[in-house]
């Protein structure tokens, strides 16, 4: 079988290999530079951006002519490396650079703004949550925290922590532990 004639060499072949792991690589550097929340919750201009994004990197990555060919193998080692960084997260020390670490925002009834500066959280976006999260008063507050997933999670003051659940958060030394 000719490659040309689907439109690809070994030198475009390699190309977009190379440049699928490039793409990638700055995904997950951006997403930690700008906070897992960029990806959590996505606005219309946010999706609008995205799908932006996404026909940029796809057309950086497959070049001037996109084929058949090199689209399928840009796919296949997008998911290639997906499936690699899903298994390399077991390792600590992989998992601490792939996944952004889960951040105190709000620790009783304080907002936490250093954090919230760091985690690039509108306190807005606090607030909203508060109140889908059927809070009343700021008091009933045990923490506030931004997930790894870019989730926010709220926690009512009542029943003591688990310390378990805190392990690793940035911040919850802040939390208060009495209710």
């Amino acid at each position: 079988m000719d490659w040309l004639e689907f439109g690809l060499d070994g030198i475009d072949a390699v190309r977009i290999v190379v440049s699928c792991i490039a793409f990638y690589l700055g995904i997950i550097i951006l997403v930690r530079v700008f906070g897992q929340r960029a990806l959590a919750s996505l606005s219309s201009f946010d999706l609008a951006a995205i799908i932006a994004l996404g026909a940029i990197i796809g057309r950086s990555i497959l070049g001037d002519t996109p084929t058949l060919i090199a689209g399928l193998l840009a796919l296949a080692t997008l998911l290639i490396l997906q499936a690699l960084t899903g298994k390399a997260r077991r390792f600590h020390r992989i998992a601490g650079i792939v996944n952004s670490p889960a951040i105190v925002l709000m620790a009783g009834s304080q907002l936490l703004t250093d954090n919230l500066a760091r985690a690039h959280v509108d306190p807005a976006e606090v607030y909203s949550t508060l109140r889908m999260a059927g809070i009343r008063q700021r008091a009933e507050v045990a923490c506030v925290i931004l997930e790894p997933t870019g989730q926010i999670s709220v926690t009512r003051r009542g029943a003591p922590i688990d310390e378990d659940l805190l392990r690793g958060v940035i911040g919850a030394e802040r939390i208060p532990r009495k209710s």
